[in-house]
């Protein structure tokens, strides 16, 4: 038995019809949907880091460049059929997909989608100061939390 996307998008899209009528709610439904797509993109992280690890070692972070990539690469895809091809997609599954999913499997995709609207909107020096503020200021900080957590009493 093959899956197929599309019969997963038609469930979706009736499921609304069976469910409770507390889960119409939005402020319900959209922090549902958030939920249930971080799940899925934080054990999908979680696994194939392990399998990346089992295959190629932990000398180079090879499953957080494969996430990142990977990330970017469905983030850019999912917002152009949504947004520019017109593919018809639930608000729910918008979250779930871009916030949810892509949220806990990267936060890489969201960085390079706002640097990319950036650049959209030729507001080009904001673009870079952002791409190498986020990288710079983001090691930074890492380095800033390590040096507190080591004083901390």
């Amino acid at each position: 038995m093959r899956f197929d996307w599309r019969n997963l998008l038609q469930l979706l899209a009736i499921a609304s019809d069976f469910m409770p009528e507390i889960l119409q709610q939005p402020a319900v439904r959209n922090p549902l949907a958030v939920s249930l797509g971080a799940i899925g993109g934080a054990l999908s992280r979680y696994y194939l880091n392990l399998w990346f690890t089992q295959q190629f070692g932990s000398n180079f972070p090879y499953a957080t460049l494969f996430v990142n990539l990977t990330g970017s690469f469905i983030m850019g895809f999912f917002v152009t059929l949504v947004l520019e091809r017109g593919v018809s997609v639930s608000p729910e599954l918008r979250l779930l997909i871009a916030v949810g999913f892509l949220g806990s499997y990267t936060t890489f995709s969201s960085y390079e989608l706002d640097t990319f609207n950036l650049l959209k909107g030729y507001q080009w020096y904001l673009a870079v100061t952002y791409w190498a503020g986020s990288a710079i200021f983001g090691i930074l900080s890492l380095y800033l939390g390590i040096f507190v957590a080591r004083f901390w009493k």
